[in-house]
């Protein structure tokens, strides 16, 4: 599948992201499309639930990237409770400002600009992980405790009925 234009400079981003964090590389092609989560763990072969959503929220001028499973909803009072305060779903056009990246391509790791992250409590319990990288057709192989790490996340419980409600 042709990528679109740009994106390939955004899969080199999260590439180099990963490598630079000492996490292996792991980007892999879903030439069926990985837009949404079902079209992702349909072409990875795995659950959707393995699948992160990563979701940019605004809470005023500041970005929040929030992960989650792919099976899950992110409840907006659960987290705006974590995050201490009202937040809004981010536009095409401000995700792109702050991250550098589509929606439906936004990975965990690669901004133009540092994000505030959490990571919902249901990804912790699943394995392998799969997120995006930086293209609706890339994806790379991760693990909770990695998203962790390379995020500087914080884990919290974000969505209603989520998996271990």
């Amino acid at each position: 599948m042709a990528q679109a234009a740009g994106a390939g400079g955004s899969v080199a981003r999260v590439r180099a992201a990963l490598r630079a964090a000492g996490h292996p590389d792991t980007i892999v092609a879903a030439p069926s499309g990985a837009r949404t989560a079902q079209e992702a763990a349909r072409a990875i072969g795995c659950a959707v639930a393995q699948i992160v959503k990563s979701l940019v929220f605004r809470q005023g001028d500041a970005p929040v990237l929030v992960l989650v499973s792919g099976a899950n909803r992110v409840d907006p009072a659960r987290l705006a409770a974590a995050l201490g305060g009202a937040v809004a779903q981010a536009s095409g056009a401000f995700v792109r400002e702050k991250t550098g990246f589509a929606i439906g391509g936004v990975a965990p790791v690669g901004h133009l600009t540092p994000l505030r992250t959490l990571i919902d409590a249901d990804l912790m319990a699943l394995d392998p992980l799969w997120a995006a990288a930086g293209a609706p057709d890339q994806v790379f192989r991760t693990s909770a405790g990695e998203l962790l790490r390379l995020t500087g996340g914080r884990v919290a419980a974000l969505c209603a009925g989520a998996m271990n409600d």
